[in-house]
């Protein structure tokens, strides 16, 4: 049998509780198949029956009949992708975040992780120059898909410039040959100006477009820089008059391949226009949001549920003040949000728009906010509330980017903080402080 993988958390109430699987069991086989990552696992327990063999901490090892629904999951995470641990990132790109990241932070966020496994089970986004052939033979063979594919340039030599990797020219064979095997492909483009912009940026598009449905979206953000880019290029992000020429060419291309797909195919991240100083679009122009843990769309969504649940919020409440706490890029949005809620009497919303003092200001997204730069920057609250989107905090646990808690904020601010999830439905209970009618279950 192969080591396995361990178990690190089991749903309650799934067939995993049922079967007395716990915490620290090691999942060794699936029928007569090792279990060596969780592509295995995944793959092999789709069927509804199958053997699963764990072994205890005891050691003594456990013959699991298992039978299940169709689609149903056996309710089981694991502390690793793999026996082998992750894939790492050959590359060195000019724009990477990660080697911008300032020293002190917590570990996990300086992993520069690459790996196939978790694009199709997380959506984090590859860029297949670290795939050797056998890699590319087993996604063709188990059909793992949807991948999401960093692709910055379709022009090998401006990828490799971009990447500082040779192998990273081979992306138009290597995406051909996966598009021509039946995996569908989520796509992106860091715009790195002087780089993959102007007429590389047509023919990356252009190319990319050209595979639908196996490319199934292409999504535009502009590059982003910290104060930490030391021993890194001499590069700058996108400019305001950049933004609009990028996103008026992105309308033509829209128009012409939803005359082809009846879908936009390209879509362009939040911060785009907000630095073009344009109106977000309306929801219907995303589609289905393929790209939306990508920062494409948020915006438009969190402002059309506001909408939508508008009408079951009260006319009236208890008086109280809640602050929001928001990054430079969204402070439009929320002063928008804001004058539509002031029909409610006794509610008076305050927004706090913290500048990223701690990546510096040219970060401006509040996923990147951290406890000290927030702190600072509210002041004494005087025991009121203020709203933290969890998109500022880490998965499993209440703590921020810099690794101070929420209660560390709390008692920092001397306010309570209520923490909301990153939809608008989720924003209109943090402010009235319960469930609304159709609102999140």
């Amino acid at each position: 049998m192969s080591n396995g993988l361990v178990v690190s958390k089991v749903i309650k109430g799934s067939i995993a509780a049922e079967m007395e699987i716990e915490p620290g069991d090691i999942i060794m086989k699936v029928g007569d198949y090792d279990v060596t990552d969780i592509i295995d696992l995944q793959y092999y327990t789709s069927s509804d029956e199958f053997i699963m063999f764990i072994k205890k901490e005891n050691s003594e090892i456990w013959e699991l009949e298992i039978e299940k629904e169709p689609g149903e999951l056996i309710g089981i995470e694991v502390c690793s992708v793999s026996v082998d641990g992750l894939k790492k990132c050959s590359n060195n790109c000019v724009f990477c975040f990660v080697r911008q990241m300032p020293p002190g932070m917590r570990d996990s966020l300086y992993d520069r992780d690459d790996d196939y496994r978790l694009s199709v089970t997380q959506g984090s986004y590859i860029t297949l120059s670290n795939l050797k052939s056998e890699d590319f033979q087993r996604i063709i063979d188990m059909h793992i898909n949807p991948l999401y594919i960093s692709v910055h340039a379709w022009r090998p030599e401006v990828r490799r410039k971009l990447m500082k990797n040779l192998k990273a020219g081979d992306l138009p064979e290597q995406i051909k040959h996966l598009t021509d095997a039946g995996i569908m492909l989520h796509t992106q483009v860091v715009l790195v100006p002087g780089y993959n912009d102007n007429e590389v940026l047509e023919e990356t598009v252009e190319n990319l477009a050209s595979l639908y449905p196996s490319v199934q979206s292409i999504g535009i953000v502009p590059v982003g820089l910290t104060k930490f880019r030391n021993d890194l290029p001499d590069i700058r992000t996108v400019t305001k008059i950049e933004a609009q020429k990028i996103l008026d060419r992105g309308s033509l291309w829209q128009q012409r391949y939803k005359s082809r797909t009846e879908k936009n195919l390209v879509y362009f991240s939040d911060e785009f226009y907000v630095l073009a100083g344009k109106d977000f679009p309306k929801p219907a122009e995303y589609d289905d949001f393929p790209q939306l843990e990508n920062g494409i769309g948020m915006a438009s969504l969190f402002k059309d549920e506001v909408y939508e649940y508008i009408s079951f919020l009260p006319k009236d409440i208890l008086p109280k003040r809640i602050h929001l706490v928001t990054g430079v890029s969204a402070v439009e949005l929320f002063r928008n949000i804001v004058g539509e809620l002031s029909f409610i009497k006794g509610l008076t919303l305050t927004i706090h728009e913290i500048v990223n003092d701690y990546f510096g200001a040219t970060v401006t997204v509040a996923g990147l906010l951290t406890a000290q730069d927030i702190a600072r920057q509210l002041g004494d609250l005087k025991g009121e509330d203020f709203l933290i989107p969890s998109v500022m905090l880490k998965a499993d646990e209440d703590i921020f980017l810099d690794g101070y808690s929420i209660s560390w904020l709390e008692e920092q601010v001397n306010g309570r903080a209520v923490i909301i999830k990153n939809n608008g439905i989720s924003f209109l209970e943090g402010i009235i402080g319960r469930r609304l009618v159709g609102g999140n279950e």
